[in-house]
């Protein structure tokens, strides 16, 4: 099951606790990566970049399952 289908299913049956921290479990494994800091001088060009990239990426995701 891929991450988005867990994150669905453990929406949908709320109380289903072990989906749950099935899916905390793995986010908690994913790497993260630091986009900037608050006291960064390019702070709100760097967040709309990030956004943007992630919503290009989505779109494309999106085109490509058609």
């Amino acid at each position: 099951m891929s991450d988005e289908e867990l994150r669905q299913y453990f929406l949908q049956p709320r109380e289903d606790k072990i989906a749950l921290q099935a899916y905390l479990d793995r986010l908690s494994n994913h790497p993260r990566t630091m986009i900037t800091t608050v006291d960064d001088a390019d702070f709100d060009d760097k967040i709309q970049a990030i956004v943007l990239r992630q919503m290009r990426s989505a779109n494309s995701n999106d085109n490509a399952a058609v």
